[in-house]
């Protein structure tokens, strides 16, 4: 506190205003004249990105719905560690993440970044993560503070929610780990709460947040959500990202001169960023540290680990599973995803990672030379154009490596002499705010050039899209222009256009001169995408049912990209894009033993559930998923993830239907506090799955729930109940204690969760596991008093394996 106090007092107006606004796009802005370094931060949170101009890999963990599934906070905390150590080897002292937003809906676009529909688990789980990460020496951010559960309009609309709702669903997480983790950083949201923007919502970031929570870090902007100098100021606002600043630059000092902010105020926001300038360690080491990649064994098993104890076995009909390798003789891997599953989701928390392991090559190596595995796609579920292989790509600069050119000029229409020239390998790049040293980003034009040579003859489809003006040449000629006339789409945040495309008939093994134009928009981000679709058999299903039907066993790996589930867009529906569905009907059809492994980030419709006799949802599991997936097909792993959020029968059944995503400018949370399975079960909905469900390869069996005593409030509430493993399989179970009011003032969801354990189990092992409640965990919010209130009467608890599947009861008076 002391040197804190030095420095501010040494500080002018200017230098402290100055520090309120970032540098460029991961650093804030320090004081060189008194050796106040900045502070870098990366995204996450499912890894640690870097700036990916560096071209540094990172390691990829699952994501933010598969690590929730595990329901094991050590584990989620041992992943923290290690993204903890990730970050640093990027040279960040902040990792952008946990997520903490809630699953209000199916089809948000974010979803799979966050952990759950429930409250309780992602408070638990945020803790974990953020005690793990800041372990290391590392800051989190948890975010997105508050009610940002959409991509709809999310830079304008208005989340128009009850006090109550607020407190008891949205608020739980940040408020768990502000008090139990203490967050350095907190990121408030683009969208408005019940009119006012998060970034200048007094109530909430400085009454609630600063004052009744004692949060002590500071709150970041979501980038480019700062939109108001002084009601930002004001309302608790401590940094801008990214920089330079728009609203906390000199129209704030020109702000606190005219007396519409106090110098107070900037104080407040000058110690909270000092204070985690001094706790990372940057103030006593200024040095910029260079971008490692640091593909660590350990983090390899640890993520293999996490995927594997994620994935949720949701039907097992006649124990196809686990496989038994020995008995195999051919085994059909079939669907979209098997050869190229998707490792994570789409937007800003994606990363490069130092490798990846997908289905097919995972499943062949576990079967082993004496297995035939034959592979068939299916069917397709691009929603965009694929981007190109880079291996089918050569440079124009004439080297023999895959990739192509990359040039910049510092002018609109790529005249003169480049200002910078590279070999890239993706065909895809967002430029945030910079491109290079050499590169003005507020001028630039750039071209991508060299050849591509198809590996089959025939009609190969090219696709290009961008956020500013694109155009694609093949063989000197014109076949995509996005350049002098454009159509608004979803991709790039939504900021981009729609795809362009055109087919064109080529032949194999000959090299096409490719060449690719972009100019910058003249405000915003500057993003392209650009690639081709080789020619796809139209007798791809029935290529798939013959595979199936000649197998012992079929393996459909369906689900969903990057593409679908996305920041920026939420999805229109709950159906597996393009005829996955159609392709499940028939395979199970041709072969009665067939397993379908769902590779999503959310939940999907399942019309053919009741058809197929094995069931895995896989979640989007990181870079080690095709191994992970290996290890629970063939039993080297026994199941144990539980679902996060309710599988319903029917979107129509979904607690927000009628109020989502939203119109003029406002959504309605509606269903105020009954969100997910709370709404399920108050209105007697049946779900097509539950929340919490998850099967086992072993079972398990609940003695009686036993309450030691009555309690008056004040006083814990200890309970127990006894577990035993009754199959010939070690196996872990996920012990879920929920609460029935009977006798509550106010209306309350039939029941809600407030603890769970998990518990690891020997075959014939008994363990007694042990919950102890607080009046939080029998409270409601009561929006006339503005309190917590733990009412006397009478509560129900039940133990059980899901929300469906309860066990045991145990009644109680609060006295």
């Amino acid at each position: 506190m002391h040197r804190i106090e030095a420095l501010l007092a040494q500080m002018t107006l200017e230098e402290k205003v100055g520090m309120l606004a970032g540098s460029g796009q991961w650093h804030t802005t320090g004081v060189a004249r008194l050796g106040i370094p900045p502070i870098k931060v990366t995204d996450g949170p499912n890894g640690a990105r870097g700036d990916s101009r560096s071209g540094a890999t990172a390691a990829c963990f699952p994501v933010g719905s598969a690590l929730a599934a595990s329901w094991n906070t050590e584990l989620i905390e041992q992943v923290g560690a290690a993204l903890g150590q990730e970050a640093r080897s990027k040279g960040a002292q902040v990792l952008l993440g946990p997520t903490v937003n809630i699953h209000r809906s199916p089809l948000g676009g974010r979803n799979f970044e966050c952990y759950s529909e429930d409250p309780h688990l992602t408070a638990r789980m945020a803790v974990a993560f953020v005690r793990g990460v800041q372990s290391q020496g590392v800051g989190t951010s948890v975010k997105h503070f508050v009610c940002n559960d959409s991509e709809f309009e999310r830079h304008s609309i208005s989340s128009e929610v009850g006090e109550r709702a607020l407190r008891e669903i949205y608020l739980v997480p940040f408020e768990s780990t502000v008090r139990e983790a203490d967050p350095w950083t907190i990121m408030a949201a683009y969208n408005r709460i019940n009119g006012t923007f998060a970034c200048s919502h007094h109530p909430l970031l400085t009454e609630v947040l600063k004052e009744e929570w004692g949060f002590a870090g500071f709150v970041v902007s979501d980038w480019g959500a700062s939109l108001e100098t002084v009601a930002n100021a004001n309302g608790g606002l401590d940094l801008e990202m990214p920089g330079p600043g728009r609203t906390l630059d000199e129209k704030l000092t020109a702000a606190v001169r005219a007396g519409d902010v106090s110098e107070k105020t900037i104080d407040d926001k000058v110690r909270r960023l000092l204070r985690i300038t001094i706790l990372s360690g940057r103030l006593d080491a200024p040095e910029e540290i260079a971008e490692r990649a640091i593909d660590r064994p350990e983090h390899r098993v640890l993520a293999r680990r996490a995927a594997a104890e994620s994935m949720v076995l949701l039907r097992n009909e006649g124990d196809l599973l686990p496989l038994a390798a020995a008995e195999l003789r051919a085994v059909a891997v079939i669907g979209p995803n098997a050869e190229v599953g998707q490792l994570q989701g789409g937007g800003s928390s994606g990363v490069q990672p130092h490798y990846e392991v997908h289905p097919l090559e995972a499943l062949r190596e576990r079967f082993g030379a004496d297995v035939t595995v034959h592979h068939e796609v299916g069917c397709k579920t691009e929603k965009y154009v694929t981007p190109f292989d880079a291996e089918q790509l050569r440079p124009a600069s004439g080297e023999d490596r895959p990739g192509l050119t990359l040039e910049y000029w510092n002018n609109a229409d790529l005249g003169g002499t480049p200002v910078l020239g590279r070999v890239v390998r993706r065909s895809r790049a967002i430029w945030f705010n910079d491109v290079a040293p050499e590169v003005d980003f507020a001028d630039f034009s750039a071209r991508y050039s060299g050849s591509f040579t198809p590996l089959e003859s025939g009609l190969h489809t090219f696709g290009l899209m961008s956020a500013g003006l694109s155009r694609m040449y093949l063989d000197d000629e014109l076949i995509l222009d996005n350049w002098t006339q454009q159509t608004p789409g979803d991709a790039f945040f939504a900021e981009g256009s729609s795809e362009i495309s055109t087919a064109m008939p080529l032949e194999a093994l000959r090299p096409y001169e490719l060449r690719i134009e972009f100019r910058r928009p003249e405000s915003g981000d500057a993003a392209i995408q650009f690639g081709v679709n080789p020619p796809f058999p139209e007798d791809a299903i029935e290529r798939a049912v013959a595979a199936a039907a000649r197998a012992n066993v079929a393996i459909v790996v369906v689900g969903t990209s990057g593409e679908w589930e996305s920041e920026g867009h939420d999805r229109l529906d709950m159906r597996l894009p393009g005829r996955q569905d159609e392709l499940i009907e028939r395979v199970v059809a041709a072969n009665p033993r067939t397993i379908v492994v769902l590779n999503s980030g959310s939940p999907v419709s399942l019309p053919w559930l009741e058809r197929v006799p094995a069931v895995i949802q896989a979640w989007l599991g990181g870079q080690e998923f095709g191994h992970a997936l290996a290890d629970v097909l063939c039993g080297d792993v026994n199941p144990s993830g539980r679902l996060v959020s309710t599988f319903p029968v029917r979107l129509e059944d979904t607690p927000a239907f009628t109020n989502y995503p939203g119109e003029n400018g406002r959504v309605d949370y509606g269903e105020g506090i009954f969100v997910g399975y709370r709404w399920y079960d108050t209105r007697r909905i049946e779900p097509r799955v539950p929340f919490g469900h998850g099967l086992s390869f072993t079972t398990f069996e609940y003695g009686p729930l036993e309450v030691a005593v009555e309690q008056a409030r004040g006083a814990a509430v200890e309970l127990s109940v006894e577990i035993t493993n009754s199959g010939d399989r070690a196996g872990q179970e996920v012990v879920q204690l929920y609460l029935h009011d009977r006798d509550s003032r106010l209306a309350r969801p039939e029941q809600e969760l407030v603890a769970f354990h998990k518990v690891a189990l020997e075959p014939g092992e008994k363990r007694r596991v042990e919950f102890s409640l607080d009046d939080r965990s029998l409270s409601y919010w009561d929006p006339a008093l503005h309190a917590w209130v733990a009412e006397p009467g009478e509560f129900e608890l039940r133990v059980g394996a899901s929300s469906r599947d309860l066990r045991s009861r145990a009644s109680f008076n609060l006295k």
